[in-house]
């Protein structure tokens, strides 16, 4: 995408926020922005969004500082569909203004690369980025920082999952066949559980995974199947992936794949199509026969497809991959960036910032993101030969 052309495309879809009415926040411990050589395991016990600093408050009652901006951009790339997400994410907008006191723009934009540049470039301070697109931010834009980092039902990491077509699932699934359930990762296997035993929250089941799934109008929702099969019994089929560097829906599942003996131009019939969402739709309207996603995107089509977790089998998942990482801008001020910290944690706390944040990405939690958690997704990328833009 040619700057003219970023430009174009954020100009379309920005989204104001304005501030307004007073703070709801609650003040008691701060969760901080820990130094970048903390290590993962020093920061597992503090991981809480109750611990919201007062400056969530004091940035409104107190006076914003001087060295804040009077507005800060937001960016996001589509995890579903870009129309919706563009509508999800204002009430979002709208919590951080009201708490930080100061105009606060959400967009998205068309790929992991518009909003690398829009952030390095300087048009969006705040980046929503998978692993992958962090990694890659940094590598052009070294003074980019990661701040937050999402936590899902207490787990700083996640995996991509495979999935097909229900009528494929016979040939699929020659290890342990179909049944209601999904998969983990589990003491270096491939373990297939219970939805109530799983970290992820599935697709027919409320969260905690304990309650089936019922739509406002009541409609069930059918929980999702699940088996486990050979990757090798995708050869020759047609597959969809995310986009090109998506770290679960491209990344990790193209170096799996290249690690056991595939040939990515001639064994596949690949296509990259974009958001999770999309890859999901493909597989469930019969376009592609295998696909690929976060764990478990098949959520996001079950308003409108409530079978779609009977009609799209997941069959195998991606090794571990550190959780998605809200990125900012070096230059802001630091007190800007604790705020800001400490504003979604509260916002999290809330019915509404629940509901939200898992409709747009899932989080039900944060923690302070630690930059050496990313290493391990720059070792897959070097390995599949996509570190450069």
């Amino acid at each position: 995408m040619t700057t003219k052309h970023l430009l174009v495309a954020l100009a379309t879809i920005a989204l104001l926020a304005t501030a307004c009415g007073d703070s709801t926040s609650t003040t008691t411990t701060s969760a901080g922005v820990v130094d970048a050589t903390t290590t993962t395991a020093e920061m597992v016990d503090e991981t809480s969004t109750t611990a919201v600093a007062e400056t969530t408050t004091t940035a409104v009652e107190g006076g914003v500082p001087d060295d804040w901006p009077e507005k800060i951009v937001v960016g996001f790339i589509p995890s579903e569909r870009q129309e919706t997400l563009e509508d999800n994410i204002q009430p979002f907008m709208d919590a951080l203004a009201e708490r930080l006191g100061i105009e606060v723009e959400g967009i998205v934009t068309s790929d992991y690369n518009g909003l690398v540049v829009a952030l390095g470039s300087g048009q969006v301070d705040f980046g929503a980025f998978g692993p992958f697109g962090y990694v890659q931010a940094k590598q052009q834009y070294d003074d980019i920082e990661p701040l937050i980092q999402s936590i899902r039902f207490g787990s700083a990491t996640y995996h991509g999952q495979w999935f097909t077509q229900a009528e494929l699932a016979d040939e699929v699934c020659n290890v342990e066949p179909p049944r209601v359930g999904a998969l983990e990762n589990e003491n270096g296997d491939v373990v297939l559980k219970d939805p109530a035993d799983v970290v992820a929250l599935q697709v027919g089941w409320e969260p905690g995974n304990t309650e089936p799934e019922l739509l406002e109008d009541g409609t069930a929702v059918a929980p999702g199947m699940a088996c486990i099969g050979s990757l090798e019994q995708i050869r020759g089929k047609r597959v969809g992936f995310g986009s090109p560097t998506s770290t679960s829906a491209s990344v990790f599942p193209r170096l799996q794949l290249l690690e056991g003996g595939f040939d990515l131009e001639a064994d596949i019939d690949f296509e990259f199509l974009g958001s999770h969402t999309d890859t999901v739709a493909s597989v469930y309207q019969d376009d592609f026969e295998v696909g690929v996603s976060f764990d478990d995107a098949r959520r996001s089509l079950r308003e409108e497809s409530p079978d779609v977790g009977t009609e799209v089998v997941v069959f195998n998942i991606t090794p571990e991959i550190p959780n998605d990482v809200v990125a900012v801008r070096g230059e802001l001020p630091d007190s800007l960036k604790q705020a800001f910290f400490d504003a979604v944690a509260d916002y999290l706390t809330t019915e509404e910032g629940q509901e939200v944040l898992d409709t747009v990405y899932g989080w039900t939690d944060i923690r302070p993101a630690v930059e050496a958690d990313f290493d391990i997704v720059r070792r897959a990328a070097e390995q599949l030969g996509v570190t450069e833009d």
